[in-house]
C-alpha cells in the first residue's frame, strides 16, 4: 500500500461546448480531511461525479491503494469504498429513517423484510453518533440538519473508505456542524478518508489537513491547510485580488418602511412564528439570525402571505395593508427570494429568460402580443447586473452552477423593483466570488433606497452586511443589535434565549 488512499490523475471530461475537467489531479491520504475548493463552475462536482461513476472521463486514471481501478458505475464506486453525500439531499421523505438507510438491501425474514432487525440496526448507528434521531421516524418529519446527518449514517454504513462530503453544512447551525465535524474527526482517526466540499473558508481551518483549489476545470495547487493564509487560497480560486470581500456602507435610517406587529402562524403545536414584531426602515438590511428551526424563514413566509390562517398587522409606509396571497405582497412592493432555489426557486428545465421573467409578463406581453426584443432585454439587464455566467438567455437553467442559478433567481425578483426585498440565505451554496459580487449588490440596492431583510446562517455575513440584526429562538424574536454592537457572542447569547427579554426594536 503506497501514501495515497485514492490518486485521480490528469482527469479530462468534457460535455457540449464545455471542457469541465482538464487534466485535473487529486489525491487522497488515509484518515486525510481534503478540501476541494473552488469557484462555482470549477469541475468540483464533475470530478467527483468521475470518482462516484456517474460520469465516464475521455482521459485519466484512477488508484486506490496504488492500484488502477475502473470504476463504470455507482455500484462499482461503492464496491470500490466510495460514498457520496450530494449536496441536494436524496433521500425518500415518506419512508422511514431505517428504510432509507437500508434502502435496496433491507435484511430480509422468512416473510419477507425483516422490519425489527433494520430498525434495531439502523438505531445502533445513529446512537453511535449521538445523534438523538428516532430511525422508525420519516424523514419527512425530521429538519434538514437532522436529514444531512441520516445521509451521512447512510453513507457510512457501506463501510466506505472514501467518503465525499458536498456542503454538508449548508443547511444546519453552528451548533450542529461542532457534532458534523465531531463525527468526520473519528472517522478519520479510523482511516477513512474524506474529500469534503464547501465554501465556507472559515470551516477549513476547523476540520481540514489539505486544501485542493480547482479553477475552470483546471487543477491549480494543493497546500496544507494550515500553513496556508485564507487570502492566498482566495487568490487561487479566482485567479485575482478580492479586494473587498464584504461591500457594505452602513445607514442609520429612522424612515419606517415595513413594520410587523404579532405575526404568528396561528399553529397551536409546532409554533414556529410566536407574536414576532420588527420594522424595517428604508435602505437599510436588517438581518435575521439564529439557530435553525427558530423560525426566520417561517416568519417571512407569513409576511409574504404564503402560511394559510396566520395572523398579525402589516404596515406599509405607514398605512396598514392585508396580505393573504404573495400576488398581494408583490402588490405592496415586497419580493421573496427563498432559501431553497431547487425547491421553491427556480424553473430548472425552462431557460434563462423564461426564469429570469417569469414575475414580470406583463411588461413585455400585451393580451395574446409577446413583445420579444423588450423580453430579452429585461433578461440581460439583470445577466449584466448580477454578473452571470451563461452561454445564452436560453441556457437551460439545470445546466448553470449553483452560484449563476443563485444569481438568476435574485435577479427575477429584482425585476419586478421591490422596494423591500427578503433574502433567505442568499449565498448558501455560492462561491466566494459570487458571495463578494452579491454583497456588492445589495449594498447598491440599499444606497438606492431598497430595504432588504436578509436570513443568513453564517454569522460572519450577519455581523458585516446588517444595520441591525433581530435574534430569534423557538418563534420569537429575543432582541435586536444595531451593526456597532454586533459579535458572535452576543447574537448567540440571544438565539439560545428561550424568552423575549428587554426587546428593542431600535
Amino acid at each position: 500500500m503506497g501514501e495515497y488512499l485514492l490518486e485521480m490523475k490528469n482527469i479530462c471530461k468534457s460535455f457540449p461546448g464545455v471542457k469541465a475537467l482538464q487534466g485535473v489531479n487529486f489525491q487522497l491520504r488515509p484518515g486525510e480531511i481534503h478540501a476541494l475548493l473552488g469557484e462555482n463552475g470549477a469541475g468540483k462536482s464533475t470530478l467527483i461525479k468521475v470518482l462516484g461513476g456517474i460520469y465516464h472521463p475521455e482521459e485519466g486514471k484512477i488508484f486506490i491503494d496504488g492500484n488502477e481501478v475502473a470504476i463504470t458505475g455507482v455500484n462499482r464506486a461503492r464496491e470500490n469504498g466510495i460514498s457520496i453525500i450530494h449536496q441536494e439531499l436524496v433521500l425518500v421523505p415518506h419512508m422511514t429513517v431505517a428504510e432509507n438507510i437500508f434502502l435496496g438491501r433491507e435484511p430480509m425474514g422468512k416473510f419477507g423484510v425483516n422490519r425489527v432487525q433494520m430498525s434495531n440496526e439502523a438505531q445502533r448507528m445513529l446512537d453511535t453518533f449521538d445523534l438523538g434521531i428516532d430511525a422508525d421516524s420519516l424523514i419527512a418529519d425530521l429538519s434538514i440538519a437532522q436529514q444531512q446527518l441520516v445521509e451521512i449514517v447512510k453513507a457510512i454504513s457501506f463501510n466506505c473508505r472514501i467518503l465525499v462530503m458536498d456542503e454538508p453544512t449548508s443547511s444546519i447551525s453552528d451548533r450542529e456542524v461542532e457534532h458534523l465535524f465531531e463525527i468526520m474527526r473519528d472517522l478519520a482517526k479510523k482511516g477513512v478518508g474524506i474529500i469534503y466540499i464547501s465554501h465556507k473558508m472559515s470551516e477549513l481551518d476547523m476540520v481540514c489537513d489539505r486544501v485542493t483549489v480547482l479553477r475552470d476545470g483546471t487543477y491549480v495547487g494543493t497546500c496544507v491547510v494550515a500553513e496556508t493564509p485564507r487570502d492566498k487560497l482566495i487568490n487561487m480560486m479566482v485567479g485575482r485580488e478580492l479586494n473587498q470581500y464584504y461591500t457594505r456602507d452602513h445607514v442609520k435610517s429612522t424612515e419606517v418602511v415595513l413594520k410587523c406587529v404579532d405575526l404568528d402562524d396561528a399553529k397551536k403545536r409546532l409554533k414556529r412564528v410566536d407574536h414576532v414584531s420588527f420594522e424595517v426602515h428604508r435602505g437599510e438590511i436588517v438581518g435575521f439570525a439564529g439557530l435553525v428551526g427558530a423560525g426566520r424563514s417561517e416568519t417571512m413566509q407569513c409576511l409574504f402571505g404564503l402560511t394559510k390562517g396566520s395572523t398579525g398587522e402589516v404596515y406599509i409606509e405607514g398605512k396598514q395593508v392585508h396580505i393573504g396571497n404573495p400576488v398581494d405582497a408583490m402588490g405592496y412592493g415586497i419580493s421573496l427570494v427563498p432559501e431553497d432555489r431547487k425547491v421553491e426557486g427556480l424553473y430548472h428545465l425552462q431557460s434563462v429568460r423564461f426564469n429570469s421573467t417569469i414575475e414580470v409578463l406583463h411588461e413585455f406581453i400585451r393580451h395574446l402580443s409577446v413583445n420579444e426584443a423588450r423580453e430579452e432585454e429585461i433578461t440581460q439587464e439583470f445577466i449584466d447586473k448580477m454578473n452571470t455566467k451563461t452561454p445564452s438567455q436560453f441556457q437551460t437553467v439545470a445546466n448553470l452552477s449553483g452560484g449563476n442559478q443563485q444569481k438568476v433567481m435574485i435577479g427575477r425578483w429584482l425585476a419586478t423593483s421591490p422596494k423591500i426585498l427578503i433574502l433567505d440565505e442568499p449565498t448558501r451554496g455560492v462561491d466566494v466570488g459570487a458571495k463578494a459580487e452579491i454583497y456588492e449588490i445589495m449594498n447598491m440596492l440599499t444606497k438606492q433606497g431598497v430595504s432588504i431583510i436578509m436570513i443568513s446562517s453564517e454569522l460572519p455575513e450577519i455581523i458585516n452586511m446588517a444595520d441591525r440584526v433581530y435574534v430569534m429562538c423557538e418563534g420569537k424574536v429575543t432582541g435586536c443589535i444595531d451593526y456597532e454592537h454586533l459579535s458572535q457572542e452576543a447574537i448567540m447569547k440571544l438565539a439560545t434565549q428561550e424568552t423575549v427579554g428587554g426587546q428593542n426594536n431600535g
